[in-house]
């Protein structure tokens, strides 16, 4: 039976279209992560960059200070030069003009007590946003150097216009805003470049997995031509050597059984209606002679060779319907125990008599317990002993035994041998040797064939043993515990 999967309205139908969006999803995901990690790289290395450049400006400025030069304004980074007893900066430069420290100094003066790491900026009424940004009332991580006076000269202390006891400190302000703008611009560009990149992977992946798939289609139309009357096409098997060739060989290995499937049927009908019309026309030829000369007839005779045909037909209509019943492979009951000692002897002794005289015996006194059917067992083992009774010369031997985890049953009669050759043929539904065993003395028919299956069905196994006499039916079974009280 086909199941087929509930539609999902969100999702593509098309493989193609499916394998693309997968292909784009985790393309996404690797781009997003790979994004984050350039983007904190970025960040870190450019933040790392504005340090170096903030420490070669403040030494540069701390080694002007020394030489009593006062540093120019124009600066990369926003610097400030602050002393104590000054109320004004010493110098100041890189947008620190815009607080307007000419007035006073925007940085904290010295005070012994070691250098801040990091600095707030005052919000001033008069100060108006440069080119750098909106600084004001922002916390800046600063770098720090403290010069002292009595490392100056007088003259040199004189043009800095600080007193002979000052202490100067350089401020250079640490700015942020440099990694942020390269980090903004990686990520547009990131950005750009990954929204081209699933595109182009996407696309890809569409036209790759729709090259990949025109075997396949290939396939699905040869398939789709296939017909219950003539499944005799093939695919073309791929040289690749990939999956669609493997594809390929097991569609063929499939279309290989159901054509095999196909003719098994077909002789089977015409078996089954070949062994069908024998009684029928042996039944319609002694009614209508009987019809046509009814003062002649001896009709005790006639009626009895109508009831055995009759009889005759309906075991073979049982027997195809248990093999159609054992084909649907339908799960069985619960299983019970049955002793296969106590069945094969009772068998035996209720066997009805033929026109020969045959010996008949059951070897078995311990009990032989095997889950099962005890119908199926029954039909088993009588059409195992119905076989042997068709073509025994004088004896038929019934033998159980208990083997480790098995138990052993064997038929043993001592009519002509089957060759090597037909050890397997034998099972087969309707079969025709050409020795002694064919349908001439009364052949197989359905009887072995249902054995081996109701074998299968109880997870057994039932095969002959060549011999150069007679035949040798053996059947191994699970072996079950004896029940409870036994």
């Amino acid at each position: 039976m086909n199941a087929t999967e509930p539609r999902r309205r969100w999702w593509p139908r098309s493989v193609r279209a499916r394998t693309a969006l997968a292909v784009a999803s985790t393309a996404a995901v690797v781009l997003a992560a790979m994004g984050w990690w350039v983007h904190r790289d970025v960040y870190r290395q450019s933040t790392q960059i504005a340090v170096e450049q903030a420490v070669a400006q403040l030494l540069a400025l701390s080694e002007q200070l020394r030489e009593g030069v006062v540093p120019a304004r124009s600066s990369a980074v926003p610097y400030e030069v602050v002393a104590t007893g000054r109320s004004t900066a010493v110098a100041y430069g890189g947008g620190m003009e815009d607080f307007d420290p000419g007035t006073r100094h925007v940085m904290p003066a010295p005070t012994g007590e070691g250098s801040p790491d990091h600095v707030r900026l005052p919000v001033d009424r008069d100060y108006t946003p440069g080119t750098r940004g909106d600084m004001a009332g922002g916390t800046y991580r600063v770098l720090t150097a403290d010069v002292g006076a009595d490392e100056l000269s007088s003259d040199e202390i004189a043009g800095l216009g600080i007193a002979a006891d000052a202490k100067l400190r350089v401020y250079v302000v640490v700015l942020p805003s440099a990694a942020e703008e390269i980090t903004e611009t990686t990520d547009r560009l990131l950005l750009r470049a990954g929204l081209v990149g699933l595109v182009l992977i996407a696309a890809i992946a569409y036209f790759t997995v729709r090259v990949a798939l025109r075997p396949v289609e290939a396939i699905r139309v040869l398939t789709a031509s296939v017909t219950a009357s003539d499944p005799r096409e093939r695919v073309t098997v791929p040289a690749t050597g990939h999956e669609i060739t493997a594809l390929a060989t097991t569609i063929n290995a499939t279309l290989q059984r159901l054509d095999n499937a196909a003719a098994q049927q077909r002789r089977f009908v015409a078996d089954a209606a070949h062994e069908l019309r024998s009684p029928l026309t042996t039944l319609l030829a002694s009614l209508e002679v009987a019809l046509a000369y009814p003062e002649r007839t001896d009709w005790p005779a006639a009626v009895t060779t109508a009831a055995r045909q009759t009889r005759r037909l309906q075991a073979l209509a049982e027997d195809l319907l248990l093999l159609a019943r054992l084909d649907t492979r339908a799960p069985a009951a619960d299983p019970e125990t049955v002793d296969l000692t106590a069945l094969a002897t009772r068998l035996t002794g209720e066997h009805p008599l033929t026109e020969r005289a045959l010996t008949l015996t059951c070897d078995g006194t311990a009990p032989a317990y095997a889950h099962g059917d005890p119908d199926a067992y029954e039909r088993l083992l009588r059409n195992l002993i119905d076989n042997a009774a068709r073509h025994a010369a004088h004896r038929i031997q019934v033998t159980i035994r208990n083997q480790d985890a098995w138990v052993v049953l064997t038929v043993h009669d001592d009519g002509p041998g089957v060759p090597t050759e037909d050890t397997e043929r034998i099972f087969e539904r309707f079969v025709r040797l050409d020795d002694a065993r064919s349908r001439d003395h009364g052949g197989t028919g359905l009887g072995l064939a249902i054995a081996r299956d109701l074998a299968h069905r109880h997870r057994g196994t039932l095969t002959l043993a060549p011999r150069t006499l007679g035949a040798c039916f053996r059947l191994r079974l699970p072996r079950a515990p004896a029940p409870a009280g036994k």
